[in-house]
Formats: C-alpha cells, structure tokens, sequence
C-alpha cells in the first residue's frame, strides 16, 4: 500500500514540500505517489493507505481546486489517516507557523468538512525573479507591509526542511481508521 500526497502549488514551493515527504516516506520503505492535484483525475483510491493534501496561499486564498477536490472525495478523505499541510509568507514568522496560530491555515480547517489527522504549517519560498511584473509588485507590498524582504532580485527560501521532515514522520505513524 502507498500514500498519496497531492499538492497545488502557484509557483513550485508546495511541490518540492511533496516531493520532500515522499522521499523522506520513501526512505522509511513507504511508497508514494505525489499528483498535482490540479490534475488530479480519478483516483484508484484502493491502493493507498493515507492521503496528504499540501496548498499554497496567495493573495489569501487556495486555489479553487482544493475545495473541489475535498468535495468531490470528501468520504474517502474522511475514512483514511490523512494530513494537509498549507504553504505560506505569513508562516515565516515564528508566531505564524502552526495550524493554531496560522489564519488561513486555521480558517480553512474550521470551514472544511474534511477533517485531517495531522496538519503542518511550512513557510514557502519569496522567488521574485519568477513572478510576472504584477505579482512582483503586489507581493512587494506585502512584503513590505508585513517587514519582509522587498528586493526585486532575491529568491528566498524560508521553509524549514527539519520541520517538514518531522511532518513526514507524523504521517508515516498514521493508521488505517477502523470502520465506524
């Protein structure tokens, strides 16, 4: 049996988290499948154990996919162990970085009919070299607004792969949920 670990990332950070978890899974002899879960079609639901949902925040919000997905497969999510993690600036700051403390971390958990078994909060990446024109200037303001890094010429990345690899971990302990 195999884990799932589903991501949607906007520009590349929340995929290599996924990319992260499986190989620490795989190095604990789990197999993985890790799926843009904006291209997630139908899944063969059987052959996996546990799901990860890892989403990235912009300008305050998922992409629309991770609410369609939940829906669509809100049973099978609810009857494996599961786990979510969520991709964001604002969890740069210590103070942030939890699914307590996080908001919209927290907001979705309290919103959502899916109820994960664990849940991290990972700071992601600030690549302004990549962003359009706009983006760069909006995510400049932010930015700037919040004591963050301004200049137009640096990649940042602020994830903290020791506590993506702890998460790992807590996934690899999950257990198959008895039948209610």
């Amino acid at each position: 049996m195999k884990t799932l670990i589903l991501f949607s990332t906007r520009d590349g950070q929340t995929r290599e988290i996924a990319s992260y978890i499986a190989s620490e899974l795989q190095e604990i002899g789990t197999d993985t499948d890790v799926v843009n879960l904006n291209r997630a079609e139908e899944i063969d639901w059987d052959q996996y154990e546990r799901v990860v949902i890892g989403a990235s925040i912009r300008y305050g919000r998922y992409h629309p996919a991770l609410e369609r997905f939940v829906k669509k497969h809100l049973q099978r999510l609810n009857s494996l162990p599961s786990a979510f993690y969520s991709v964001n600036l604002v969890a740069r700051k210590p103070e942030k970085s939890s699914p307590q403390t996080n908001s919209y971390a927290r907001k979705f958990l309290l919103a959502s009919p899916w109820q994960p078994d664990e849940c991290a909060v990972f700071a992601g990446a600030l690549r302004y070299p990549r962003y359009r024109w706009y983006d760069r200037l909006m995510i400049q303001l932010i930015m700037k607004m919040t004591g963050g890094e301004t200049n137009p010429t640096k990649e940042v990345v602020y994830t903290d792969w020791q506590q993506v690899a702890s998460f790992a971990r807590e996934i690899a302990h999950l257990s198959r949920k008895s039948a209610v």
